[in-house]
């Protein structure tokens, strides 16, 4: 009978409530950017190509200027900028960048 009473508390105890720490994940700041102003009469996908992929950077809509952090990537790095139009029709390149803490790129 002790046996079962103390089986019983036991698991009542590894029931009961747990304490838990929970935080957010640091925010990632970003060293370098893109003033990107879009001159087109429809939105466009921006990404930053650095060698291996094209990096998502933010959609930007038609005929808006915005801010663009690019997280990953280091002052200093030569990148390729992309901006593809969502409709699909041919794109925007700027080969031979060189990163720094702001860069400006118009299209087109």
């Amino acid at each position: 009978m002790r046996a079962i009473v103390a089986a019983m508390l036991l698991s009542a105890a590894a029931c009961g409530p747990r304490q838990v720490e929970v935080r957010t994940a640091p925010t990632q700041t970003s060293e370098v950017a893109i003033h990107f102003t879009n001159n087109l009469s429809k939105a466009v996908n921006v990404y930053v190509n650095s060698g291996q992929s094209d990096l998502f950077i933010r959609q930007v809509g038609a005929n808006k200027v915005e801010h663009l952090p690019v997280p990953g990537i280091s002052s200093g790095t030569r990148v390729t900028l992309k901006a593809k139009p969502v409709d699909g029709t041919s794109g925007y390149e700027r080969a031979g960048v060189t990163m720094t803490e702001m860069i400006e790129w118009r299209v087109p």
